[in-house]
Formats: structure tokens, C-alpha cells, sequence
């Protein structure tokens, strides 16, 4: 699903399955929100030992959870995606709506009259 700016016309779809897709989404951001703490407990160095074979997995951890590519980067990326999401789908249901009214009016308009 392509989630271009508002009003670009890039998809449609019906509005009964965006209010569903909006209601998913909401459901997840709200699950990763609610997980946001716990999140913020993985992204500190796991209590491991002060060995220096400790140390060195704890740190290699904690940078693999929250690298460019990590676990926790991605989370966070997706939660501040969301909205644009939700923004997408909305705007999709609108031409959706748009094109059907447009596509009745065609049809209207081919028929003959009685």
C-alpha cells in the first residue's frame, strides 16, 4: 500500500476496510506506546557482570538494539509513522468516495431514459 501525501489519489479503498485498517493501526501504536517503557529498559546495557566478557556483551546489546537497523530504532520509526499511516488511509477512503460518486454519475449518465 503506497501511503503518498494526502489528496495525491496514489490508492483508494472502500470506507467499512479503511475504518478497519485506521482501527488496527491505532491498536498497535497504542500497543507500542504502552510498551514504550519497557523499550526504554532493553535499550540500557542488560545487567551482565562486571567481567570484561560482560561488559563487552552488554554493550554489544544495547548498540545492536538500538543501531540504525535495530530492534528499537525500527519501533521507534514505525510509532512516528503511524499517523502518516492513518493520515493515508483516511484520505484513500475520501477518493474511494470521490471515485464512486464519480463512476455513478458516469453510469447515470449512460443509461437510457425510459
Amino acid at each position: 500500500m503506497s501511503t503518498e501525501p494526502t489528496g495525491s489519489g496514489g490508492f483508494a479503498v472502500d470506507g467499512q476496510a479503511g475504518a478497519s485498517l485506521v482501527e488496527t493501526l491505532n491498536a498497535v501504536a497504542a500497543a507500542l506506546e504502552r510498551d514504550a517503557g519497557r523499550s526504554a529498559v532493553i535499550g540500557g546495557e542488560p545487567p551482565l557482570g562486571a567481567t570484561p566478557a560482560g561488559r563487552f556483551v552488554a554493550a554489544r546489546l544495547t548498540a545492536t538494539a538500538t543501531d540504525d537497523r535495530g530492534l528499537l530504532t525500527q519501533l521507534g520509526r514505525a510509532r512516528a509513522e503511524f499517523p502518516r499511516y492513518v493520515e493515508a488511509i483516511e484520505s484513500a477512503a475520501a477518493h474511494y468516495h470521490e471515485r464512486e460518486h464519480t463512476t455513478h454519475d458516469t453510469i447515470g449518465r449512460l443509461e437510457p431514459e425510459d
